[in-house]
């Protein structure tokens, strides 16, 4: 981050870009674990979709989308979490989510003005929990222990998760913010993961499909993945308006974890194939990986370029130039320096 022409602060992490199932670039120690917090949300998703509670439930685009989301609690997300639970005539007080105050700072300053609390619908994780419950009842699980990893429902997306990012044996949790398991993984293993959503190759054909409708979901509804103002929705709505063509699926946790899915595209003459790409930020900081996320899609030739990792490779789309130099501004309202990624890419 510069101010006034010098480096005020420095972001360092790693990132791995996996390009149909073989790591090809790496910069940090994209071999070390990290919990991946919300970024898995998709891979959790993927026995709920497999058992074909979808189709029974009649969820639309949105409601997948909302599942896979980590969303801005406003009332198109909360509505779509409260129809998504009454598909199964559940409620909110089913949910074993903490309320939280909505990301959107419009709708918090709205409840705040109103004298309105949080509530469980309001928490990010809110739809991922909703198809946790969805999945428990159909697991046979007590509805109360559906965050339990002993629960079948959480023994089922363990092994979903293992599988797409191609590990052995249990895979270390940690207690999330929801309150849901969360995975210790390799950085490189998430981008495997991702890969493997953008075109799953190796799996059943009811895993391929449900990797489908997710990326399906979110192009359709991609203000149902995060928020208006989110950097998810950007990246998921540039694909749709032609910058990253083919499918595409971006997904943020916390503590600077980031991991991007790219269908094949045959435009991409140097990386046609499907690629995963995760970033870990060191300091957890999310406006740490934003810059790299658009820099690394720019080099790999996401938006039209070659697909040469060197600084000339393709332009970034006017959608997303903010978030490839994030502007700092002060109260003056006065630009004093940004935030950019200035990673030593390999050629």
């Amino acid at each position: 981050m510069t101010r006034s022409g010098r480096v005020e602060s420095r972001h360092r992490g790693a990132i791995a870009v996996v390009h149909d199932g073989e790591l090809v670039l790496s910069l940090g120690d994209v071999a070390a674990e990290v919990y991946a917090r919300s970024v898995v949300k998709p891979l959790q998703a993927l026995p709920f979709l497999e058992r074909g509670l979808d189709t029974r439930l009649g969820l639309t685009a949105g409601e997948i989308a909302v599942m896979c989301a980590s969303h801005d609690g406003t009332p198109l997300h909360t509505e779509l979490v409260r129809t998504f639970l009454g598909r199964g005539q559940l409620d909110e007080n089913y949910l074993r989510c903490g309320p939280h105050a909505p990301f959107d700072p419009a709708i918090r300053r709205a409840m705040l003005r109103d004298g309105q609390s949080p509530a469980r619908l309001h928490n990010n994780c809110s739809g991922k929990h909703t198809g946790f419950l969805h999945l428990a009842r159909e697991c046979g699980d007590d509805l109360a222990d559906y965050l339990d990893p002993g629960a079948r429902c959480q023994r089922e997306i363990h092994d979903a998760v293992a599988a797409m990012t191609g590990l052995q044996g249990p895979i270390p949790t940690g207690l999330d913010g929801c309150g849901a398991p969360t995975f210790w993984l390799p950085l490189m293993a998430i981008a495997r993961g991702f890969c493997q959503l953008a075109n799953p190759t190796g799996v059943s054909d009811v895993r391929a499909e449900a990797c489908r409708k997710i990326l399906a979901a979110v192009a359709e509804e991609p203000v149902c993945l995060a928020g208006e103002r989110r950097f998810c929705t950007a990246l998921v709505r540039a694909q749709n308006g032609g910058a990253l063509p083919g499918g595409a699926f971006a997904k943020n946790g916390a503590e600077g974890v980031y991991a991007v899915a790219l269908a094949p595209d045959p435009a991409r003459t140097r990386w046609p194939g499907a690629l995963g790409i995760a970033v870990k930020i060191d300091d957890g900081s999310e406006r740490g990986y934003q810059p790299v996320v658009v820099d690394v899609l720019r080099r790999l030739g996401a938006f039209g370029a070659p697909g040469a990792i060197e600084a000339s490779a393709g332009e970034v789309p006017a959608a997303l130039e903010s978030w490839w130099r994030i502007p700092v501004g002060n109260t003056q309202k006065r630009i004093v320096g940004e935030v950019a990624a200035v990673c030593e890419w390999p050629a």
